[in-house]
């Protein structure tokens, strides 16, 4: 199932309910039906988001191939990073316009 983030100062964001459900959860919003993530809980829901990234980044690194071989058919996981960066450029822009995010709407 994909889900709709909407922001008068950004694009709208579709991304899977997975994700939306593991960003929600660590910014501490509920991804109900519907919902908004207030102009005065972004500047906490971007600090919270930014450090969970950074945590990220510090226990899993990008490995190296052992021997400096790839398989070019396997692909390498997104890391949370890659995957949250159009959230929190969404939740920057809505931020800087004073606006509020949607879903669901």
């Amino acid at each position: 199932m994909l889900i709709t983030f909407k922001s008068h100062a950004a694009q709208d964001l579709i991304m899977m309910r997975d994700l939306a459900v593991t960003l929600m959860g660590i910014i501490g919003k509920h991804l109900g039906e519907r919902g908004v993530i207030t102009v005065e809980e972004l500047p906490r829901a971007i600090q919270k988001l930014e450090a969970a990234v950074s945590d990220a980044k510090r226990t899993h690194p990008a490995e190296a191939a052992v021997d400096g071989k790839h398989d070019e058919d396997e692909e390498e996981p997104l890391h949370l990073g890659q995957r949250a960066y159009p959230f929190l450029d969404m939740l920057r822009a809505s931020q800087r316009e004073g606006v509020d995010v949607l879903w669901g709407v």
